[in-house]
């Protein structure tokens, strides 16, 4: 079917009578990025307006421009509306066409990487070929494509799921982040269930507060799908009443889980090791189910991925006895080697107050000496939260190591004093290779550390310069004697 410029507009904008019939090769709303036959979306950003860029698309051959009202050019076709954005991720959905036929996303604070990955590991189990999509990339039978948003733009995400379908994988689960939902990245999604984590603090640098920032959140569920998909919901969040009222106002099926949940009640945990059973009641029953992972954090996010696998009709027995084979997601709490004298190093992507006290808090039981954390703040990125992120490693560890995590285009320096404001005993060093270095030194016997903040991350921003940095290669050079250099 051809791809004409009135086709693909839709319902959404008028297009001029006159170029009804354009045929288009390809979408952007990056001008550098045109070729002969594009449309080019002109976005307002908060640094850069699209509109100035105009003649550049124009002169890399773009036959239409998208446009809010009044920017409009001479001599090309123009198409206005009040929301660029919103309608180039419906424009990208009918170019690209194709989507997997089962596809659930994931919102919250944190947990979304696991809850996506947990997801796809258990229809794997069942025998789909299936796929996650979000901060580490889009995982898939293929292989792993990284990428560098947890919500990529409207139009590398449609043409990923065109691919997706192609290579014969019809389950998904996406991450939605609060600024992609925003931002209206994956409308035009055929989302068949949504999930919430929780909510904590995070992205005020982006979002005017917390409330804005949870209005975000709601986007997936008041906006982005459908009446009658289901919403699944961790009770246990104290924003998890907030949700299930307004899922059920939007005409949502509501499936609840966790210890206040209807649907999935976790009864009781066991620890055992690393690992621990949970006890699960749901209609059919009481089920004892293994998972080979710690923390209260990773039930949470299990029961939400078995939530939304169940809500849009997997077998509830085979679901809960796929829990038993999960594997944790990359960078998050990571056993990525033990010293000679028996004391773990973990690497987890712990990068809010909230999920710096969950890692500690899994820690704390399983180590029988100190426990130590070594963790940044993030530069260009919520302020807020530095003092918090210190208040809680200084309330739940031992030894806490304060150092750079992507200072971005921030005095680093002035990073770690706002750090340091939450935790004034903390152990400051500059450069992360020779704080990881010095942390594995002073491990000793019983001792516990974890190296938080970058998770799968392999790169660090210094300025505008991205450079290849590993912690799970840090924490391997520490253990040889060696410094790591990237």
């Amino acid at each position: 079917m051809p791809r004409t410029l009135a086709r693909l507009m839709g319902h959404d904008a008028s297009v001029p009578a006159a170029a009804a019939h354009i045929e288009i090769s390809g979408l952007t709303q990056d001008s550098s990025k045109v070729m002969p036959g594009f449309v080019f979306f002109a976005i307002a950003g908060s640094k850069v307006d699209g509109a100035e860029y105009i003649s550049q698309a124009l002169r890399n051959g773009a036959v239409a421009v998208v446009c809010e009202p009044g920017k409009s050019v001479s001599g090309v076709a123009c198409v206005e509306t009040t929301n660029p954005r919103l309608l180039l991720a419906k424009v990208a959905a009918r170019f690209y066409a194709e989507q997997p036929d089962t596809i659930v996303a994931v919102t919250g604070t944190n947990g979304k990487t696991s809850v996506a990955a947990f997801v796809r590991q258990i229809w794997t189990e069942m025998g789909f070929r299936a796929a996650s999509y979000g901060t580490v990339g889009l995982v898939s039978p293929m292989g792993v494509k990284e990428s560098n948003l947890t919500s990529p733009d409207p139009v590398m995400l449609h043409q990923d799921l065109a691919q997706l379908v192609e290579d014969k994988v019809q389950h998904l689960a996406i991450e939605a982040s609060s600024i992609g939902l925003e931002q209206f990245r994956m409308h035009g999604l055929r989302v068949a269930a949504g999930g919430f984590t929780n909510f904590t603090q995070d992205h005020l640098d982006v979002h005017k507060d917390m409330a804005a920032y949870f209005e975000a959140k709601m986007v997936l569920f008041e906006d982005l799908m459908q009446q009658g998909a289901a919403a699944v919901i961790n009770m246990d969040s104290p924003h998890g009443g907030d949700v299930l009222r307004r899922a059920k106002a939007r005409g949502l099926n509501c499936f609840t889980v966790g210890s206040a949940g209807e649907n999935l009640r976790l009864v009781s945990v066991m620890r055992e090791g690393l690992g621990q059973i949970l006890r699960i009641e749901t209609q059919s029953g009481l089920h004892d189910v293994p998972l080979p992972l710690a923390g209260d954090f990773q039930v949470s996010n299990a029961l939400v991925a078995a939530g939304l696998v169940i809500a849009v009709g997997g077998d509830e027995r085979i679901t809960l006895h796929a829990l038993a084979s999960l594997k944790g997601a990359p960078g998050r709490l990571d056993l990525v080697a033990t010293t000679e004298n028996g004391a773990p190093v973990f690497v987890d992507y712990a990068h809010t107050p909230d999920a710096i006290e969950n890692v500690l808090r899994t820690l704390r039981p399983l180590t029988r000496g100190r426990l130590h954390v070594l963790f940044g703040c993030g530069g260009d990125r919520d302020g807020g939260k530095r003092p918090l992120m210190a208040k809680a490693a200084a309330s739940l560890a031992d030894v806490v190591y304060v150092t750079d995590d992507n200072p971005r285009t921030e005095d680093a320096a002035e990073i770690r004093r706002q750090v340091m404001a939450g935790a004034p005993l903390a152990r400051e060093i500059a450069d992360r290779a020779v704080a990881i270095t010095e942390a594995v030194s002073n491990l000793r016997e019983g001792d516990t550390l974890v190296v938080a903040g970058k998770g799968h991350e392999n790169y660090q921003i210094i300025g505008k310069t991205k450079f290849t940095f590993s912690d799970h290669d840090a924490v391997r050079h520490a253990l040889k004697g060696e410094m790591y250099s990237g």
